[in-house]
């Protein structure tokens, strides 16, 4: 077990409370937005378009602590890998380039319009524009799209990405993906068809009012099967985007150029206004907030927030180049229930009674830099999220209720306490730390947690791996999810429906497979009401809230790094409280 760091709560402590201090005094109003920054203003892209401007040229420096799970479009989860990817991979539908919630409107990219729905909801039918193409100057078929979408299918290949569209398409499962489809151009998926290169049709099982949301994401994009290296598609996609890779090295850089091939009058979403986009990676977080300082780079490409000592000196001194984003995270705790003795309701009850939520809020930045701590899973930008609390976390300020916890804990016959062990990814910022605010204060109350550090880039194979989870032991799972788009169908099924639990991939890390919240969102789904469908999503939410498989803590804002070369800097809510990195320039 690792050591608790009883001087580590103090310093957090007080490099909390002088950011509090610098936002309360300066940055949140009560100096000059532009003082010692030329970045637009403090919030300038919270508020609106930072810096507009529609010149061309120059290099855009991306930085990062870790690397894209993929590049693969189909396999990647990571939200900043997902608005990345907008810069090489289109999809038939996409979300408008419009900052803040106004993001969230579903507008065609390589579809001339939305879809023409008929056949009761169950059918969806594009017509593709003229003049989009692959980096080689082919056409991009509707054919391409298809075998696209196909590959998410062979999870045996192409593992990692979301499965809605499966879901959707082929809820048997009776389809074996594009590597294994006897079909002579393999093409054999029944539920698209393609009557000709213009022209695609998907027909649903069920109707789903949230498909498009669905086809808006990664998954959707063109893949041209002649370009098809499989498992090895992330070392180099081929672009349908306005750049193209020329180098990735994993880990340490990746960097595109221009796509000569690539029509701006095929496109009307991507401004692809720089020349060339760089991404470094460095695992030190406080060389990266000096480096961003300094000007060496302009975006942190994760947008989870900078270091303590970053984010105080750049409130001090640069507080025109900072954004406090509001973003549709929430950090949490998983609970594998198919690892003892998270098996039993009531030591999972024990783990939320014990919980410092407070001290977790500080490690992560307190409530400007961190957020608002939160007593159930669903964001307050879902329709039905409320502050639904029945274990009294609001009530009690956040702080533990130990006299509650042990109780749980001889309900669960550990009247002693236990031990377990937590995951926390290393490469995501403050997580481990997190996790050894959490190992203290269940120290406690008896509960020992030994916490083991992992590589976000082998979180699919490991939390996302059921099997070694459980051969692990690896009781709790330190993590952070936002909504893959913004319904709760697209926040928490994946996290939640039975029928989405993956051997690999996975990311119903509990393993929860209760019928009632399988036919809630089976329910919410029918609806055409989305009022309608966020008071079934409540609902649904209230239950597993009851049943304790996840210990949410924080709703995420973070303070964000905004470099005064950069240009049509805006957040969006349809990437999580991002920047639209695709609207992206450098002066």
């Amino acid at each position: 077990m690792k050591p608790l760091r009883s001087s580590r709560s103090r310093r957090v402590v007080g490099a909390a409370a002088v950011v509090c201090a610098l936002l309360a005094t300066g940055a949140c109003g009560g100096g000059s937005d532009e003082e010692s920054g030329s970045g637009a203003g403090f919030n300038a892209a919270m508020k609106g378009v930072a810096n507009k401007s529609s010149k061309k040229g120059g290099t855009l420096k991306f930085v990062n602590k870790q690397d894209f799970d993929s590049l693969d479009p189909q396999r990647q989860y990571y939200g900043f890998a997902w608005d990345f990817s907008r810069f090489y991979a289109r999809q038939l539908i996409t979300y408008a380039p419009k900052p803040g919630n106004a993001s969230n409107e579903l507008v065609p990219d390589l579809a001339t319009s939305t879809a023409k729905i008929s056949n009761g909801g169950k059918t969806y039918k594009y017509t593709l524009r003229d003049g989009i193409t692959w980096e080689d100057g082919s056409a991009i078929t509707s054919k391409d799209i298809k075998y696209g979408i196909e590959r998410i299918w062979a999870k045996d290949v192409v593992s990692g990405g979301p499965s809605y569209l499966r879901q959707a398409l082929d809820p048997k499962g009776e389809y074996p993906g594009p590597y294994k489809d006897k079909s002579k151009d393999k093409l054999g998926l029944k539920a698209i068809e393609t009557p000709d290169d213009k022209t695609i049709v998907f027909n649903l099982a069920n109707p789903n009012g949230d498909f498009e949301q669905m086809l808006a994401m990664p998954t959707g994009s063109p893949v041209k099967a002649s370009k098809d290296t499989g498992a090895k598609y992330t070392n180099r996609p081929f672009s349908s985007g306005p750049y193209k890779f020329t180098s990735y090295s994993p880990g340490k850089s990746a960097a595109l150029v221009r796509n000569p091939k690539w029509d701006r009058k095929s496109d009307p979403i991507r401004a692809a206004l720089p020349d060339k986009v760089t991404v470094t990676f460095n695992s030190n977080l406080e060389v990266i907030d000096k480096g961003l300082i300094k000007g060496d780079y302009d975006v942190f490409l994760s947008a989870t927030g900078m270091t303590q000592s970053g984010r105080t000196t750049a409130l001090k001194q640069h507080k025109g180049n900072v954004d406090n984003i509001e973003t549709s995270f929430v950090r949490y705790v998983d609970m594998a229930t198919k690892v003892k003795p998270f098996d039993n309701i009531h030591c999972r009850k024990a783990v939320i009674y014990g919980a410092d939520y407070k001290q977790l809020q500080t490690t992560r930045g307190g409530p400007q830099a961190g957020g608002e701590i939160a007593p159930n899973m669903l964001p307050k930008s879902i329709k039905g999220a409320d502050n639904y609390d029945p274990y009294g976390i609001l009530k009690r300020g956040g702080k533990p209720d130990p006299a509650k916890a042990k109780d749980e804990l001889k309900q669960c016959g550990k009247p002693g306490g236990f031990s377990a062990n937590i995951v926390a990814r290393n490469d995501q910022p403050n997580e481990v730390e997190a996790a050894e605010a959490l190992q203290e204060s269940l120290s406690k109350v008896g509960i020992k947690l030994e916490v083991e550090p992992i590589e976000g880039a082998s979180s699919a194979s490991i939390t996302g791996s059921p099997s070694v989870m459980k051969k692990r032991n690896y009781g709790l799972s330190m993590t952070g999810w936002g909504p893959d788009f913004p319904t709760g169908q697209g926040f928490s099924q994946p996290l939640i429906d039975g029928r989405f639990i993956e051997q690999t991939g996975n990311y119903n890390v509990s393993e929860t497979n209760d019928p009632e919240i399988n036919k809630f969102f089976d329910e919410a789904l029918k609806e055409t009401d989305p009022a309608q469908a966020g008071e079934i999503y409540k609902q649904m939410n209230h239950k597993v809230t009851d049943l304790a498989v996840q210990m949410p803590f924080l709703y995420e804002k973070n303070i964000t790094w905004r470099s005064s070369r950069l240009t049509n800097a805006y957040t969006a809510a349809a990437y999580n409280g991002r920047y639209d990195y695709v609207s992206l320039g450098v002066k």
